[in-house]
C-alpha cells in the first residue's frame, strides 16, 4: 500500500528482483526487471539479474525510489541450510551491494535526502527453512542508513526489536506520505530523532490519528473523537476496566499535553522533559491500541465456528455407526472364551487408547510441538503387545519353546522384530519437533561426517526396486502380467537411479534443463505405468485361476510364500488383481519419494517400506485372529510415525521447499504446491495406498461371485474397515483439535504452535480423503470389471 501512496504523490520508482512486486503493484514502476522467486535451486543467476542493473540505476537521477529484492540468500538456505558452503560467499556478495549503494549515496549531492533501508522478511532454521515462530526464523534484519549528519544513538545499539508492521508507518511518515489505510503499526522509536521537535511530535500525532480512526471503525460507538481535548484533566472518572475508556483516556492525555506544549511561550529547546513526556504519552496510546487491534483482527463469527464443529461431529457419527455395523456383522458369529479375554484384547484396547492419548496431548503446547515422540512411543508399545500376544499363542500351541521359531511362529516373530528395529532407527533419524531439533541425530551425523549421501540414495533405490520385484514375483513368475508390470517398474527404477547418479550429486547447484526433462520423463513413466496397471490388470487377469495354483502358492505358506494370497477366497481373480495393483501403488510412490525427498531421507523411505512388508507378513498369518480394524489402525499409525521420521513436525519451517521444484521448467504455484504436498505427506499417503495390498492378503470369504452374493455387500465387506477406520481416526483428531484451538484462541502460543498444527490437521484430512478415495475407486473398479467378465 505504501508503494501505491508513493506513486500517488508522483514518485518515480524502479524495481529489480522478485516479480511478486510487479504482480502486487502493476503499472507503478517506470522501469522494472522481475525474476521468479520460486526456483530455489537457483542461487546465482537470480541475483545476477538484479545486480546487472545496479550501476546503471545508481548513475541515473530520474527516480525517487529504487527497490532491489535479492533472492539468492533465501535460496541458499532452502537448498543447503544455514551452514551451507554457499552462505558465506553470498553474504559477502550482499555486503558488496550495500557498500556500493552507500558509497554512491555519499557521493551524491542530495545525500542529506537519501535513505538506504536494508531489510529481510524472515530468518531461517538450521535446515534453511522458515515459517515458524522460533527465534532463528523471526530474527530478521532491518537497517536504516542515512547521511552522517543524521546518525543517532540508534547506530550504536545492536539489538532493537521492532514489528514488521511498524515499517510501513515509519517510512510513510519519514517521506511525508499518508500511512496505509488499514495499517496498525507504530512509528519505530529513535528513527526520527534527527527531526525538529515539532516534526517529531507531528509524526506521532499522525500515527495516533491513524490508530484512533481504526479504533472508531472497529467500535462504532467509540466517543473519543468527539471529546474536546482542552477539557481533559488528569482524572475524568473513567472506569479503567473498560478498554475503550482506557484508550480514550490515553489518547486525550497525549493530545492535551501536545496542545499545551504548542501553546506554551517557553523555549521548547530548553524544556526537554516536557517533550519526552508527550512522546511517552503518545507511545503509551499507540502500543496499547496496536495490541488491541492486532487481537481484534483475529476475532471470527462464532456461528460459523459452531456450524463447522457440528458438521465435523455429524461426519464422525456417520463413520462410527458404519464401522460399528460392519464389525457387528463381521464378528456376530464369533464366540469368545471366558478366560484369557484380557490377553486376547489387550492390543485392541491399546489401539483405542492411542486415539485418546493423542486427544489429551493436544491441549499442551509442548506436546503439540513434540508430537513425534508420542507416535514413536505408541507404535513401539503396540509392536511389543503384538510380540507378547504372539509368544503366548505359540507357547500354548507348542510343547517346546524353540518351536516358536518354526513355520508361522518364525514369520510372526521376525516380522515384529523387524518393526521394532526399523521403528527405533526411524525414531533416531530426525529429532524433529521444536525444542530438541538441535540435538544430534542420525541425519545430522550423516550430513556432518561427510558421508556420501548420493551412494546411500542409490543403494536405497536398488533395495526398493528389488523388494518390490520380489513381492510381485511371489504371485508366480510364469504369469505374463506379472512380468510386464515388473518390467515397467524396473524401467522406472532405473530412470530414478540414473537421475540421482547424474544430477543429484550436489543439491546446492541449480537444476539443468536435462535434469528437469529427465524428472518429467520419470513423472510420466510412473504415472502412465501406474494408471495403466490399474486400468488393465482387471481386464487381462485370467478369470479361472486353477485351484492347483492356489494350493501351490499356499502350501507351506509360512515359509515358501508368507503372504497368503487368495486362500479360501471364492473370488481369487480380484485378490490377485489387487495384489499386483497394490504393489505397483507402493513401489511407484516409493520411487517418487526417492526422487523428491532430501538425500538423507532415502533410507527413511526404504525403512517405511520394510515396515509395510513386515506388517503384511504379520497380518497375513491368520492364527492370531487379529481384528481387522486393529490392523488397519496400526497401518495408519505407522504412516503417521513415518511422517515425523521424515523430518516433518507441526512447524511450517520443516516443509521441504527445494524438492517441490524438481522437474518444473516454468513456475507453477499449482504444480509446486502438489509436489510439496506429496513430499510432506509421503508416509501417510504410502500407508493409505498400501490398503489395496492389505485387502489382497486378507482371506475374504465373502468375495464370492455376483450370482451368489450382492455386489454391494461384497464391496462393503472388502472396503468398509480399510476405508472407514482411517476416516474415523482422522475425524476424531480433527474434531478434538478444533475444539482445542477454539479454547486456546487467546493462548500465548496460538499463532506459533496451535495454528500451524491446525493447518497440518486440515492437510492431513485432505490426505486421508484422497487416499481413501483412491483405494475405494481402485477396488470398486477391479471388482466390477471382474464381475462383468465373469458374467459374460
Amino acid at each position: 500500500m505504501t508503494i501505491f501512496l508513493f506513486s500517488k504523490v508522483g514518485w518515480k520508482m524502479v524495481m529489480c528482483g522478485d516479480e511478486t512486486w510487479l504482480k502486487l503493484f502493476p503499472g507503478h514502476f517506470m522501469r522494472h526487471d522481475g525474476v521468479s522467486s520460486f526456483f530455489v535451486k537457483d542461487t546465482v543467476e537470480v541475483d545476477k539479474n538484479v545486480s546487472r542493473h545496479l550501476s546503471y540505476e545508481l548513475s541515473k537521477n530520474d527516480w525517487n525510489l529504487l527497490i532491489l529484492h535479492y533472492l539468492g540468500l533465501d535460496h541458499v538456505g532452502h537448498t543447503g541450510g544455514r551452514n551451507s558452503p554457499l552462505m558465506a560467499p553470498k553474504l559477502m556478495e550482499m555486503d558488496e551491494v550495500v557498500k556500493m549503494i552507500h558509497a554512491s549515496a555519499i557521493m551524491n549531492p542530495d545525500d542529506k535526502r537519501t535513505l538506504l533501508v536494508v531489510a529481510s522478511d524472515h530468518g531461517m532454521t538450521e535446515n534453511g527453512n522458515h515459517g515458524g515462530s522460533s527465534y532463528e526464523e523471526t530474527d530478521s534484519l532491518l537497517l536504516f542508513i542515512g547521511s552522517k549528519s543524521h546518525a543517532t544513538h540508534f547506530s550504536s545499539i545492536i539489538s532493537n526489536d521492532v514489528n514488521q508492521v511498524d515499517i510501513a508507518p515509519t517510512l510513510a511518515l519519514l517521506f511525508g506520505v499518508p500511512i496505509p489505510k488499514n495499517n496498525i503499526g507504530v512509528m519505530i522509536p529513535g528513527v526520527i530523532d534527527f527531526l525538529k521537535d515539532t516534526h517529531q511530535l507531528r509524526a506521532l500525532q499522525l500515527n495516533s490519528w491513524q490508530l484512533l480512526r481504526l479504533l472508531q471503525k472497529q467500535v462504532p460507538g467509540f466517543p473519543c473523537g468527539s471529546f474536546p481535548c482542552d477539557g481533559f484533566s488528569g482524572d475524568q472518572g473513567y472506569n479503567s476496566n473498560d478498554i475503550m475508556e482506557k484508550f480514550c483516556r490515553l489518547y486525550l492525555r497525549s493530545a492535551f499535553l501536545h496542545d499545551s506544549w504548542i501553546s506554551t511561550e517557553l523555549s521548547r529547546s530548553d524544556n526537554r522533559e516536557e517533550k519526552s513526556e508527550i512522546i511517552a504519552a503518545y507511545y503509551e496510546f499507540l502500543i496499547n491500541a496496536n495490541q488491541w487491534l492486532s487481537h481484534k483482527a483475529t476475532d471470527k463469527p462464532s456461528t460459523v465456528i459452531v456450524f463447522g464443529v457440528m458438521s465435523m461431529f455429524l461426519s464422525f457419527l456417520i463413520f462410527s455407526i458404519s464401522i460399528y455395523s460392519i464389525i457387528q456383522e463381521s464378528y456376530s458369529g464369533e464366540k469368545q472364551l471366558s478366560n484369557g479375554i484380557f490377553t486376547q484384547h489387550l492390543d485392541e484396547g491399546f489401539s483405542l487408547s492411542v486415539i485418546f492419548i493423542l486427544v489429551i496431548s493436544m491441549g499442551s503446547s509442548s506436546m503439540v510441538e513434540e508430537e513425534q515422540y508420542i507416535w514413536h512411543y505408541l507404535i513401539s508399545t503396540l509392536n511389543l503387545l503384538f510380540l507378547r500376544k504372539t509368544m503366548q499363542f505359540f507357547k500354548k500351541e507348542s510343547t517346546c519353546f524353540f518351536n516358536l521359531f518354526n513355520g508361522h511362529g518364525k514369520v510372526c516373530i521376525s516380522s515384529i522384530f523387524t518393526l521394532l528395529i526399523t521403528g527405533r532407527i526411524l525414531r533416531g533419524w530426525h529429532q524433529g519437533g521444536v525444542n530438541w531439533a538441535h540435538l544430534p541425530d542420525i541425519s545430522k551425523w550423516l550430513e556432518q561426517s561427510g558421508t556420501d549421501l548420493q551412494l546411500i540414495q542409490l543403494i536405497a533405490v536398488i533395495l526398493t526396486t528389488i523388494l518390490i520385484l520380489f513381492s510381485l514375483s511371489l504371485l508366480g513368475r510364469g504369469m505374463k502380467i506379472v512380468l510386464v508390470v515388473g518390467f515397467n517398474f524396473l524401467m522406472s527404477g532405473l530412470l530414478v537411479f540414473y537421475h540421482i547418479l547424474r544430477y543429484q550429486h550436489n543439491a546446492s547447484l541449480p537444476s539443468s534443463n536435462a535434469a528437469t526433462s529427465l524428472a518429467q520423463i520419470i513423472y510420466a513413466t510412473l504415472g502412465v505405468s501406474t494408471v495403466g496397471t490399474v486400468l488393465a490388470v482387471p481386464w487381462i487377469m485370467p478369470i479361472q485361476i486353477s485351484k492347483a495354483c492356489c494350493r501351490d502358492h499356499n502350501h507351506n505358506s509360512a515359509v515358501s510364500y508368507p503372504l497368503k494370497i487368495g486362500s479360501r477366497s471364492q473370488y481369487p481373480e480380484l485378490i490377485y488383481s489387487l495384489h499386483i495393483i497394490g504393489w505397483v501403488y507402493i513401489g511407484s510412490w516409493c520411487l517418487l519419494q526417492l526422487l523428491l525427498q532430501q538425500p538423507v531421507n532415502s533410507v527413511v523411505t526404504l525403512l517405511i517400506l520394510m515396515q509395510i512388508f513386515a506388517s503384511f507378513l504379520f497380518f497375513s498369518q491368520g492364527m492370531l485372529q487379529q481384528k481387522q480394524w486393529v490392523e488397519v489402525a496400526v497401518l495408519y499409525y505407522i504412516g503417521m510415525a513415518g511422517h515425523f521420521a521424515l523430518g516433518n513436525s507441526n512447524s511450517l519451517a520443516t516443509v521441504d521447499v527445494a524438492g517441490a521444484f524438481i522437474g518444473i521448467s516454468n513456475y507453477s504455484a499449482l504444480l509446486s504446491g502438489i509436489l510439496m504436498f506429496i513430499i510432506t505427506y509421503a508416509s501417510p499417503t504410502l500407508l493409505l495406498l498400501s490398503m489395496v495390498m492389505y485387502i489382497s492378503i486378507k482371506n475374504l470369504e465373502t468375495a464370492a461371485s455376483p450370482q451368489n452374493v450382492d455386489s454391494g455387500h461384497v464391496l462393503k465387506r472388502i472396503l468398509g474397515l480399510p476405508c472407514l477406520v482411517p476416516l474415523t481416526i482422522n475425524s476424531i483428531l480433527l474434531i478434538a483439535y478444533t475444539i482445542v484451538l477454539i479454547l486456546m484462541r487467546n493462548h500465548l502460543f496460538v499463532w506459533s504452535v496451535f495454528s500451524p498444527k491446525y493447518l497440518y490437521a486440515c492437510a492431513t484430512t485432505v490426505c486421508v480423503l484422497m487416499g481413501v478415495f483412491v483405494v475405494a475407486t481402485t477396488v470398486t473398479y477391479a471388482y466390477m470389471v471382474l464381475a462383468l467378465r465373469k458374467k459374460y
